[in-house]
Parts: structure tokens; sequence; C-alpha cells
């Protein structure tokens, strides 16, 4: 990001995205053979450590101009994507997530493959439709900005671009009549 984009929003994360991660990932080793084998070890004190690591690593900050999200333990990811890019942000709400009172926030960007269809997502923030109504506005002013711009540059690069064209003639001009003399 530019140093000079200002921050519009600091989120900050439920807590509960702590249980929900314990339970998320536990009910991921249940349905796997080998997860049955590491579920014990899970719930009586891994997973619990786990969480509360991953917890404190989440970020999201709403800039001006990108959104960015940071989180990881072994693995750290950071992703920036600019508001122009992003195409719809969805709200999710499942029985899991109720439950904890949390949601997922999902962003649709432009130029995705097929089968990426979210490019990122936001697990637990608290206010996340404040957020996503702050995102979409962001979006909506960088969109309007970027449409006041001067509508045609390359009419003002055409003009620069004539009048060296005459200037060169005239050096042109000059250099052949000194080379007569």
């Amino acid at each position: 990001m530019e140093t000079s984009d200002k921050s519009v929003f600091k989120a900050q994360f439920n807590e509960l995205v702590k249980p929900y991660m314990v339970l998320y990932v536990g009910s991921l080793f249940f349905v796997t053979f080998i997860g049955i084998i590491l579920l014990p070890f899970w719930f009586l004190g891994v997973g619990q450590w786990w969480s509360r690591h991953y917890y404190d690593k989440l970020e999201c900050e709403l800039t001006e101009t990108a959104i960015r999200f940071k989180k990881g333990i072994l693995v750290q990811v950071e992703k920036t994507i600019p508001l122009e890019n992003i195409q719809d942000v969805t709200f999710v709400e499942g029985p899991l997530l109720k439950y904890f009172h949390l949601c997922i926030l999902k962003f649709e960007t432009a130029g995705q493959s097929a089968g990426q269809a979210n490019d990122m997502q936001l697990v637990g923030i608290l206010n996340a439709q404040e957020l996503r109504n702050l995102i979409l506005s962001q979006r909506q002013i960088r969109m309007q900005a970027k449409n006041t711009a001067p509508a045609n540059p390359v009419s003002d690069n055409a003009v620069v671009l004539q009048e060296i064209k005459e200037l060169l003639a005239d050096i042109k001009g000059i250099m052949q009549s000194q080379r007569v003399q």
C-alpha cells in the first residue's frame, strides 16, 4: 500500500473465532480416517493453542484505495486487494457461525479464473455489515474519482507530439540551410 494511503477502518475480530476454529478444524479431522486419530490431541490442547495464536495474528484494514488482510501462524499470508478490483462483498452466516455470533465476508474480485470465485475470506469481524458497507462506498468513491479524471489524455499527448514534430521540422530546416552555406 502507498504510504500516503489513509486508514478508513481497522477491523476488530470477535474472540469467539477461537472456539469456532477449534470446532471447524476438529470437524474436518472427524471426517478423515487419520484425523480421527488426531482428534484427542486437537481438543486437549493443540487446537486451543493454534486458535489463540491464529486469532492474535489476524489483521484487517480498509484504506482509501485497498483492503489489507493478514493471517497465519506457520505460514503468514498478507493480501492487499485494490478497491477497484472488488466486484462484490458477500456476507455469509451459517448455523455454526450464528451459534458463535460470527459471519464470513467473502470478496469477489475482477480478473479471477474459474474456481477462484472468492479471493479472500474474513471470519469473525465485529461490525461486519459496517465494514461491508464502507468497502462498497469507498469503492464507489474510487470509481467516481477515476471516471472524473481527464477524459482523453491521449489528445493532450497528441498536441505535445505535434509541437515536437514542428520543432524537429524547424531544426531540420536550420541544419539544411547551414549545410548549403
